[in-house]
């Protein structure tokens, strides 16, 4: 019964629990953060490659 106790008492693995719990945080917040500015990035992205296709089909109509 004494090793339980001390296994209970000992705090060695606590900081390993707090980085894991920490770096849990981070990386769900990181995804949820993802969800919301993924389509705004994306129709960003849409619109520059529009431009890019316009600015390319005007100088090829240009030569």
């Amino acid at each position: 019964m004494s090793k339980f106790s001390a296994f209970l008492k000992d705090e060695a693995g606590a900081v390993t629990v707090d980085w894991v719990v920490l770096t849990a945080a981070v990386v769900g917040l990181g995804l949820v953060v993802m969800v919301y500015i993924q389509p705004a990035v994306s129709g960003l992205a849409s619109d520059i490659a529009d431009e890019i296709d316009a600015a390319g089909t005007a100088m090829q109509s240009a030569n």
